[in-house]
């Protein structure tokens, strides 16, 4: 019978037939030479039979290739031997989902933790005596940071998150940041009690910059989380609709006075 006959007689596309002919798992009975027809006969239909059934189950075409003109209990060894693997690899699933559900979990409470830290510090923190800000717009800044985390704890996926409490680095690993060859000094400060007193000389921020605050902070100033967090979120509010980039590095005071350097990422123009 003609391709599209056996196709027909086996419930599949002559195009899955061809396939097994090219992998030498099922050849046509004939193949006319003038019109390279291909011609089954019906009883070729129990060897598709037998390649669907082991391709449905998983096997390979290599396995299946080596099986088909094995005997039936071979083969059912081999289906046995192909549930055992599956049934392994089912269970290898199922202690991960277990696994992730767990630490899934783990994570989220790590979240919440830090999440009421990071609030209860920054509720404590006198943010009108550092910043010269009113209490509206601290417990502005307050939701926006909160908000963060939050966020984070309404995904699903929390893959990735990473949070330290603001260390104190000595002088020596601040000076290496200074350093840093692609990055320029564009304002400094020493000396000051507290940031209010000079903020307005370098809060306004060009579009588009990318900007790290290095702070040598003395003994008195408490609370690195808050100070951080807040110093961030004040210069995006005073920056409304600017596209920037900005990170905050506190590092301990050598000389016990304050110090503030403002750097800017170079570009490639």
């Amino acid at each position: 019978m003609t391709i599209k006959d056996f196709a027909r007689l086996c419930d599949c596309h002559p195009q899955t037939l061809r396939y097994y002919d090219r992998e030498n798992l099922l050849r046509p009975r004939s193949v006319d030479p003038w019109t390279g027809y291909r011609h089954y006969s019906e009883e070729q239909a129990l060897r598709f039979v037998r390649i669907r059934n082991l391709q449905q189950a998983g096997f390979t075409i290599d396995e299946i290739r080596s099986l088909l003109d094995k005997s039936d209990a071979v083969i059912s060894e081999a289906f046995v031997e192909k549930i055992r693997k599956m049934e392994e690899t089912l269970a290898r699933v199922h202690e991960i989902h277990a696994s992730y559900l767990c630490e899934a979990a783990q994570m989220k409470r790590k979240i919440q933790e830090i999440r009421n830290l990071v609030a209860h510090s920054m509720q404590t923190f006198n943010a009108q005596q550092e910043f010269g800000i009113d209490d509206t717009l601290y417990q502005s800044i307050i939701s926006n940071v909160t908000g963060y985390f939050d966020d984070m704890l309404a995904q699903e996926n929390t893959d990735g998150f990473q949070w330290e409490e603001p260390d104190l680095p000595d002088a020596s690993q601040r000076d290496q940041f200074l350093q840093q060859p692609d990055l320029t000094l564009v304002y400094e400060k020493h000396g000051w009690h507290y940031v209010k007193e000079f903020l307005n000389e370098f809060s306004d921020l060009k579009d588009g910059g990318e900007y790290t605050l290095v702070f040598a902070l003395n003994a008195q100033k408490k609370q690195a989380a808050a100070f951080a967090n807040t110093m961030l979120a004040l210069l995006l509010h005073l920056n409304p609709g600017k596209k920037r980039t900005l990170q905050c590095q506190l590092t301990q005071s050598d000389d016990g006075k304050n110090h503030f350097w403002l750097l800017q990422k170079k570009t490639d123009s």
